[in-house]
């Protein structure tokens, strides 16, 4: 914590405090220091040698005091004024004085001062340095809070570290628009504790005595890893008590910085679903990829864009990002630079299904990492056109995998769909983690598949379509009032597979974690419930290729988690593309599914039966 920043703020710093003036206020305190041990020591009836005597040694003191911080850099605008770092400076200056000031005394035979002086005079006026640096400090913050008549009072639940970072951008922000009068948490440890001069004033319990207390109107739930059912029941109470209730994202969200005052938001349902926590060797991904050549496919989509995100953080030597959506191709650029000129050579405008275009990209732009999002995923869609799963997830996805065959690592993007698929996304899903297994086997790099859930928020998702049917003002439609899914936010489940890809063995599929599945009625209930007129619910059942309760590991597939506790490894076996490549996307529907489902049932790299193949052509 620094009352000036000693670089950014340094012409305004000298400006307000100049250098001469804390010169000013150590010579005084050596002053004050050393008369005060003197005078101590004689009782307070000197005489006029020994106060001579005295102001000598305080000449010398200030003298030597002078010299060894012009060293420093003290007066020099090295340190901020109050801040840590110079009062360490400040404290091994006055240190290095006195101990040369008592042994000068020492030396001396006639000792013009006692030989306590020194050191007591030198605590003492390191005492009183310090004490004005404490006072000016306590001065300046004090400006710096937010104005109490313009601000509204709020409470803080939660005393760790994402408060105290968030209570200092607050009480530093004199035009802000949050004043912290109090803090909740509950750990009886933290009882009474004070955070930058913001008591705890109890726990959950606590929250309508708190608010009619401060006259607080407002919660904000800054406990970034708190379980869902403590967020749940903090935003009960607090709505209750007539308060408004915000809440911080979760660490995943605030990978990048602390939290400060312009992350306080709404709650959004991925709160109220719960949060992981999330943690990643972040050292040992960025020497995996710190200077590789990184291509994503699917770039412009949800999980590819955020892939986009994180990864741009790891040193690459070059990202490049490549989907057919030149609109998307657009918004991800413009996310990530501020700005898309949509002619720089990052991004690459191909359709997967163009095999000999792929390998040409492949050919001339060399990615050492492949990080491949690029998929159709609508159940319902691709039930009723199997025939563009097997183009582009199926053929499209061993297009790309035949033009890397050169690449250090690839990394198949995969779904819980895919085990013991009963829909035309979870075949053809599931071929697409053979099929990768198959190129582990031919090809010197690693090839590896990631599996994981539903993401909280992407384009399409359950999320998405019940929000929007809430704001039209309903109904909130859902398949069957029992049915289950995993889900994951955007964020978690990227620095999981950008972790998978650097723990993740060879043909093997990686299955994130996923926490407890969710039932997505109550997801429905919380979206209706922040609606702000009544939304009805209403049940359609069960469309084709839809399951009950989603699995993330399949029959046989065992939960072993060697390398990462929120990764499990799992074996796939491996299918040749020849029998993908019979597959005829033209057939009629029920043809062309009955052939994928075939492809998902049998052993690797056995041809599918003759019956299934003479049905598709």
């Amino acid at each position: 914590m620094t009352l000036y920043p000693s670089r950014a703020d340094a012409g305004r710093g000298a400006r307000r405090f100049p250098g001469l003036a804390p010169l000013i206020v150590d010579s005084t305190a050596w002053t004050a220091g050393l008369l005060a041990a003197v005078l101590t020591r004689y009782e307070f009836t000197v005489t006029r040698d020994q106060l001579a005597a005295t102001m000598v040694a305080v000449g010398l003191a200030v003298l030597l005091h002078s010299t060894v911080a012009h060293a420093q850099f003290l007066y020099r605008g090295r340190y901020g004024f109050g801040t840590f770092e110079e009062i360490r400076a400040v404290a091994a200056t006055v240190c290095l004085c006195a101990v040369l000031l008592f042994v000068g005394d020492l030396a001396m035979a006639d000792r013009p001062v006692p030989a306590s002086a020194p050191v007591v005079g030198g605590a003492l006026a390191l005492t009183l340095m310090l004490g004005v640096r404490y006072l000016r400090r306590q001065h300046h913050e004090r400006r710096l809070r937010p104005d109490a008549r313009t601000a509204a009072p709020v409470l803080l639940f939660g005393a760790g570290t994402a408060a105290h970072h968030l209570l200092r951008s607050m009480l530093h922000d004199r035009r802000g628009r949050y004043l912290p009068v109090g803090l909740l948490d509950d750990d009886p440890a933290k009882r009474h504790l004070r955070i930058h001069g913001v008591r705890v004033l109890g726990d959950r319990s606590d929250i309508p005595a708190a608010a009619a207390r401060t006259g607080a109107g407002t919660l904000i739930f800054a406990a970034t890893n708190a379980r869902v059912e403590v967020i749940r029941d903090v935003r009960r109470i607090a709505l209750q008590a007539g308060m408004a209730f915000k809440v911080l994202p979760s660490v995943t969200e605030l990978l990048n910085h602390r939290a400060a005052v312009t992350d306080v938001r709404d709650p959004q349902v991925a709160d109220l679903l719960g949060r992981h926590q999330i943690e990643i060797d972040l050292a040992g991904v960025a020497r995996a990829l710190a200077g590789k050549r990184v291509l994503v496919t699917g770039a412009g989509g949800s999980i590819g864009s955020e892939l986009c995100h994180q990864l741009q953080h790891f040193g690459l030597a070059e990202l490049m990002m490549l989907d057919r959506d030149e609109s998307a191709l657009h918004a991800v650029q413009l996310s990530l630079r501020g700005a898309a000129v949509l002619d720089s050579p990052e991004l690459i405008l191909a359709d997967l299904r163009d095999a000999r275009g792929i390998a040409r990209i492949f050919a001339a732009r060399r990615p050492d990492v492949v990080f491949h999002a690029a998929a159709l995923k609508h159940v319902p869609l691709l039930e009723c056109h199997p025939g563009e799963a097997v183009k582009t997830n199926v053929w499209g996805t061993q297009a790309v995998l035949d033009a890397a065959r050169d690449v250090e690592r690839f990394v198949n993007i995969s779904t819980d769909k895919a085990a013991d698929p009963a829909s035309v996304l979870g075949y053809s899903k599931r071929i697409t983690e053979r099929l990768t297994a198959h190129a582990a086997r031919a090809y010197p790099g690693t090839f590896l598949n990631v599996r994981f859930g539903n993401v909280l928020g992407s384009r399409g998702s359950v999320l998405t379509s019940f929000t929007a049917q809430a704001a039209a003002g309903g109904p909130i439609t859902l398949t069957h009032p029992e049915v289950t899914r995993y889900f994951m936010t955007v964020q978690e489940a990227v620095q999981l597979v950008v972790q998978a890809a650097t723990i993740g063995r060879d043909g093997e599929a990686l299955v994130l974690d996923m926490g407890e599945p969710v039932r997505i009625a109550e997801v429905a209930q919380h979206i209706a419930g922040q609606a702000r007129s009544p939304v009805d619910i209403i049940y359609t059942g069960l469309r084709p290729g839809e399951k009950l309760h989603e699995t993330l590991f399949g029959a046989g597939e065992c939960d072993h988690r060697p390398l990462h506790p929120l990764i499990s490894h799992v074996p796939v076996p491996p299918l040749d593309p020849a029998a993908a490549q019979v597959l005829d996307p033209y057939a009629r529907r029920e043809h062309v599914v009955a052939a994928l489902e075939a492809l998902c049932r049998e052993p690797a790299n056995v041809p599918p039966p003759a019956a299934a193949l003479a049905a598709v052509r």
